[in-house]
């Protein structure tokens, strides 16, 4: 068989000498193409003159495994900015989600960055839950030679900020590994000390120059390379409300608001489970309120920064120590001192500690003390594929009573309360490639979503109406009174009559003595919804993490214990199966 000739016809060389060279380097091997680049640029380098003695073979590149552990995304895109780094900076990088680790193969990864988020008061995110457990067991392998760094994310307004990263970097140390840069805890605004952090952390893992020490080119994946480097902008575009309506009745006491959104350009290349993130604004009330407190009310430019810029609602321990070392308040001060200072921040706000401990401010100081307002992520209720260059969202305005003081949700109330049709919002789409319906749209699926957790759903039963999935669906609803609160109730009515959706079971907690949930619904239909999983259905479920996450998972357990006999430990095993398979997945928040 002939040779394919490498050159192209437009090589500066004639037809024998582009016969000679195709010879050649048609029978060399990788690594002597390798020496070649290197010892012809050397040459050039050199001004021509003949290299004194043979260039050395390349060395291979240094292995680096990224492990992340991640709930909204932030900690898996962060593991793909250093996989992308390390690669240019000599590395041979391996990306693994907790969710798929395999703790055994630890020991054999020379060099391991991990980044790991915290959820609710301490936990590993709910897709980590597997690994992380078998990692802090007593059974977990030694770590000796492996040298580690851990980056940690994590939101202080909760007590437990940064509770994973914190126990792996110190289970790694413990396990034998050797700590190669100092943990980083970073806080929602994560995103210049995160980059910080990766390039020292590259270059402390990085192996120790030395004469001979020439890095393998991998010229094939070259332009996957570059082609990484062209990521979707990250910058928030600015669209219209165009439906603005309260899902609730009048005499509920929720209110659900959903917002149709229209993009000016068309809308983004969304999915079914994807996010949208909007960047809301205070509550003016509020601004004031902190601008009198403060006897900074003249202010303008702050009045701006408040109401658009800072987060001035989150109030943390680490709030109260900034706020300590900008007014050198000694009360405050005491406060820390005591011990008690994450007791008296729960159910507080900023405006509690400015007025508890009055003192003399600047607008530096409400800069130092506050974070940047971050935005909020809703679960996308919509198909494009039924609602074009719209995006549907359903957000519950969130509102409560604490020390005397009624609270709100910053995002959620600015929608309720402050967003009407032809107004303007930026938003951002966040994918979550995590949460996604079945390649094959003949799989049925089961979805559970009480409250505004429906919202992927309806996007789900709106693109499987659109594609004609022949797969059976299965909707578990919950609220708390049917006649007030059965959000979409039209709609899934038409979807059943279309066959878009199978069946729905609901599940109204207020509407009889004894309080019903979505997981007591699963338990009535444990045989049939073990015989859907048995024949194959992926199962989701999307809302509250704290508890609904957690006892409709545990209901599904049981389920599985009681209809196929199995022990506490074997059904166990069930269901985490289902999650490494990815037929159990969880949007949670």
């Amino acid at each position: 068989m002939a040779r394919q000739a490498i050159l192209p016809q437009t090589a500066p060389f004639n037809d024998s000498e582009r016969a000679s060279l195709d010879s050649v380097l048609g029978g060399a091997t990788p690594i002597q193409r390798a020496w070649l680049a290197g010892f012809l640029a050397g040459l050039d380098a050199a001004g021509g003159q003949n290299a004194v003695a043979p260039a050395a073979p390349p060395k291979a590149s240094e292995p680096l495994t990224i492990i992340y552990a991640s709930e909204s995304g932030n900690c898996e895109a962060l593991a793909g900015t250093v996989a992308k780094l390390a690669k240019k900076s000599g590395f041979k990088p391996k990306v693994v989600d907790f969710a798929d680790l395999d703790i055994a193969t630890l020991p054999g990864a020379k060099n391991v960055i991990a980044i790991a988020a915290t959820w609710g008061e301490g936990e590993p995110p709910a897709r980590a839950t597997r690994a992380y457990n078998e990692l802090m067991a007593d059974g977990a392998p030694r770590l000796d030679g492996v040298n580690f760094g851990v980056l940690a994310l994590g939101d202080t307004s909760y007590v437990e900020f940064c509770a994973i990263g914190k126990a792996l970097d110190a289970r790694f140390e413990a396990l034998g590994g050797k700590r190669s840069v100092d943990r980083a805890d970073l806080d929602l605004d994560f995103d210049k000390p995160a980059a910080d952090w990766i390039k020292n952390t590259l270059k402390a893992l990085a192996p120790a120059p030395s004469a001979d020490n020439v890095v393998a080119v991998d010229f094939a994946g070259r332009a996957a390379v570059e082609d990484d480097d062209a990521e979707p902008s990250r910058e928030p575009v600015v669209v219209e409300v165009v439906d603005h309506i309260n899902l609730n009745s009048s005499l509920s006491d929720k209110e659900t608001i959903h917002l149709a959104l229209e993009f000016p350009d068309g809308a983004p290349a969304y999915e079914p489970g994807d996010s949208l993130e909007i960047y809301p604004e205070n509550d003016p009330a509020l601004v004031e309120e902190i601008l009198k407190a403060t006897n900074l009310a003249g202010d303008e430019s702050l009045r701006k920064a408040l109401l658009a810029e800072r987060d001035i609602t989150t109030l943390s321990a680490t709030t109260v120590e900034r706020f300590v070392k900008a007014t050198g308040h000694s009360e405050a001060q005491k406060l820390i001192d005591s011990g008690e200072v994450k007791a008296w921040i729960e159910g507080r706000h900023l405006i509690d500690l400015i007025e508890t401990f009055p003192a003399t401010f600047s607008a530096e100081h409400l800069n130092t003390i506050t974070r940047p307002l971050p935005p909020r992520a809703y679960s996308i209720a919509s198909s494009r594929k039924e609602v074009g260059d719209e995006v549907h969202l359903a957000i519950v305005a969130v509102r409560y009573d604490s020390h005397g003081r009624s609270r709100s949700g910053v995002a959620s109330v600015h929608v309720a309360d402050r967003i009407k049709n032809g107004a303007k919002l930026r938003v951002k789409l966040k994918p979550n490639r995590h949460f996604r319906l079945p390649q094959d749209p003949a799989t049925d699926i089961i979805m559970v979503g009480p409250g505004t957790g429906v919202a992927p759903f309806r996007a789900f039963v709106q693109e499987r109406r659109a594609i004609e999935a022949t797969g059976r669906s299965w909707l578990f609803f919950g609220d708390r009174h049917f006649t007030h609160d059965f959000l979409y109730q039209l709609e899934w009515q038409d979807a059943l009559e279309d066959r878009s959706l199978t069946k729905i079971d609901v599940a109204f907690s207020r509407d009889q003595p004894e309080k019903i949930y979505v997981q007591d619904r699963i338990r009535q239909h444990a045989k049939e919804v073990v015989e859907w999983l048995d024949g194959g259905a992926s199962f989701y479920v999307c809302g509250d993490a704290n508890r609904m996450a957690k006892d409709v998972r545990n209901a599904v357990v049981q389920a599985y214990a009681e209809v196929k006999s199995l022990s506490d430990t074997d059904a166990e095993a069930a269901v985490a199966a289902l999650e490494r398979t990815h037929r159990y997945q969880q949007d949670v928040y």
